[in-house]
């Protein structure tokens, strides 16, 4: 599955080696899709049989003979609705784990190295199992949603100490701060204001492959040399660079958008929804990280 998020790999609805719609036509029957203005639509004579999703094996002789293409069977694909439920369970499930953890995980000072030990083991354990799965050709929803639990004991143990040590009611800035790029994204990519094509995806996925390496060279400064590294996570250019890394998460989120739609043109199996859910949960909790690093900061310096 072609990533959306600069970190992980999965695939895209079109089963190919190509980004999602590249190389595909919607599914005969399916939910219109207009050629204009649509980069991925190709409207050609053998368009139903371009569509991996399309399960009419007639197809062809149907063409070749001059006869409609008939409409598949829709029972069994992804719709919207099964695209909300599962990105719904699966934050969920990261929001509970989180409470919990900021409940239960205490950061008095007798405390705080434990409990910052268990989030950033969580992390790792979640980030292996968003790898896993990045590298299955099927969603596993169990595998998914356990990557949730796990991300969420991090996200509410580093919540817990930001928003308790450092800046009062910085973790619900940073979900209201999350919420308003995911709505204000949606709007402009439903109005049409973003055009996702091939252009827009090597350009989002060039620059997140050199902030990914920047902030990676920072991070081994940081290890072995001590300090802020190369100071690039701190200061005024850690704020800099925070703002950049939510510029790349809506991009990352109008890729999702794109994904979504491509797998409902093109008649996706309902199991798909699952790694749309899995995109969607990975691009926000990256908002939601720049964000929490960003207030952190500026309150660092107060």
């Amino acid at each position: 599955m072609r990533s959306r998020n600069p970190v992980f790999s999965r695939r895209g609805f079109s089963r190919d080696n190509g980004y999602a719609g590249f190389n595909t036509a919607p599914q005969a029957g399916g939910p219109a899709v207009a050629t204009q203005g649509n980069p991925y639509a190709q409207p050609t004579g053998d368009q139903y049989a371009q569509n991996p999703y399309a399960q009419n094996p007639y197809a062809q002789q149907d063409l070749q003979y001059g006869a409609p293409p008939q409409a598949p069977a829709t029972t069994g694909r992804m719709t919207i609705d099964d695209v909300v439920l599962r990105t719904a369970s699966t934050l969920g499930v990261l929001i509970l784990t989180a409470a919990l953890s900021w409940a239960l995980l205490p950061i008095d000072d007798a405390n705080i190295s434990r409990s910052y030990g268990i989030g950033i083991g969580a992390a790792l354990i979640g980030m292996v199992l968003a790898f896993v799965q990045s590298f299955k050709r099927k969603a596993s929803p169990a595998l998914i949603l356990t990557y949730a639990a796990f991300e969420g004991v991090f996200l509410g143990v580093v919540s817990n100490i930001v928003d308790n040590r450092i800046a009062d009611g910085a973790a619900m800035q940073a979900v209201i701060g999350t919420m308003a790029v995911f709505t204000g994204v949606l709007i402009a990519y439903k109005a049409g204001w973003i055009r996702v094509n091939r252009r827009f995806y090597g350009f989002v996925m060039a620059a997140a492959l050199g902030f990914i390496l920047l902030m990676t060279v920072n991070l081994l400064f940081a290890v072995f040399g001590g300090g802020d590294g190369l100071g690039f996570r701190s200061g005024a250019m850690g704020v800099i660079f925070g703002i950049v890394g939510i510029i790349l998460g809506a991009c990352f989120l109008a890729l999702d958008f794109k994904q979504v739609e491509d797998g409902i043109a093109y008649g996706a199996p309902r199991e798909e929804a699952w790694f749309a859910a899995f995109g969607l949960t990975l691009t926000l909790v990256w908002i939601y990280m720049e964000f929490l690093r960003i207030i952190s900061i500026l309150n660092s310096n107060d």
